[in-house]
């Protein structure tokens, strides 16, 4: 099936109706999709329905993956991936602006929600908690999450982890309490400092601190590699620790907030075309932390276009056809 374009004027006028917002329209989506196992779905044939994500490559990569499902299932799809910032994405979505995005729990929970400690319970806990409170205040629906679960988390290299038997925070913590000279770490201003952040992985594992050097995030993938420091804080799916060969230390004792993805999706328009849920929940579910950390490798280390990195993942999984497969 042939995904349909949106006509160049009423592509313009949207424009000029998101510009007040900071918004801008993307380009329609620049592939012929065709049904795969999600099949045509004849109550969303013609619907209009716009996909948001926020500016970094994962959730853009999540948004294309969207685009590409409800295209397959018959969607006319508007493309406004890359929103800058988490504010204006979500205040696209409650707007109106935007119909579907992809979100995290604990950003949820804290972030828009207003809470300052994450739930203890681990992911179902968070999600349900989340799921409730969003829905009640702000009419947002949560979708089931998925596996992939983007949070924080230290890491090593590979080697100095094999060196020195290291797989959870709580080796770490044994073998730092045992060599106190090699806790230094390179951890950004913002981590340091809030209560879900290092100070909780200090608290929960008693990690012993020699040395802390401040970095931008980016920074601390090249540092932990290059030897700068042989901890640093990282985000757990991205695709620099596959690309550098990094370790993650499992964080055993739930030290960290639960940030799973999930599709969240305004009451009204959920009611209103509730086919949505069967399409993209499956995709939803397919997804893990081991999936995005080497899709987003292939776009911020390999250089790859991340629509086309989305595109070739959902055939791989057979979501999707296109005309060449």
């Amino acid at each position: 099936m042939k995904h349909r374009l949106k006509a160049a004027l009423g592509t313009a006028l949207l424009g000029v109706s998101l510009a007040g917002c900071g918004l801008d329209v993307n380009a329609a989506l620049p592939y012929k999709v065709e049904p795969g196992s999600i099949q045509a779905v004849p109550e969303l044939a013609g619907v209009d329905v716009t996909v948001g994500s926020k500016d970094f490559t994962e959730q853009i990569l999540l948004g294309y993956m969207a685009e590409l499902a409800l295209s397959a299932a018959g969607a006319d799809v508007t493309d406004l991936t890359d929103i800058k910032g988490s504010s204006s994405s979500r205040q696209a979505l409650l707007s109106g602006e935007v119909d579907v995005m992809w979100e995290y729990t604990g950003t949820g929970w804290i972030n828009y929600l207003g809470n300052e400690q994450p739930v203890p319970g681990g992911e179902q806990a968070q999600y349900e908690a989340t799921r409730k409170a969003d829905l009640e205040q702000n009419g947002v629906v949560w979708l089931d999450y998925s596996p992939l679960n983007n949070q924080y988390g230290l890491a090593t290299t590979e080697e100095y982890a094999a060196q020195h038997d290291l797989a959870t925070t709580s080796d770490l913590a044994a073998f730092l309490k045992e060599n106190p000279a090699e806790a230094v770490y390179c951890l950004e201003t913002e981590f340091i400092s809030r209560q879900d952040g290092f100070p909780a992985a200090e608290n929960t594992y008693g990690l012993p601190v020699a040395q802390v050097m401040q970095f931008g995030i980016g920074a601390i993938y090249a540092a932990v590699d290059g030897g700068t420091c042989p901890i640093g804080e990282v985000f757990t799916t991205d695709g620099r620790i596959a690309g550098l060969g990094l370790r993650v230390m499992e964080d055993d004792k739930l030290a960290f907030p639960q940030y799973n993805a999930a599709i969240t999706v305004r009451k009204e328009y959920l009611d209103a075309h509730p086919q949505i849920a069967d399409v993209l929940q499956p995709v939803s579910d397919a997804l893990d932390n081991e999936t995005l950390i080497e899709l987003n490798k292939q776009v911020d280390v390999d250089g790859r276009e991340p629509g086309e990195v989305a595109r070739d993942w959902m055939v791989e999984q057979g979501f999707i056809t296109t005309p060449d497969t």
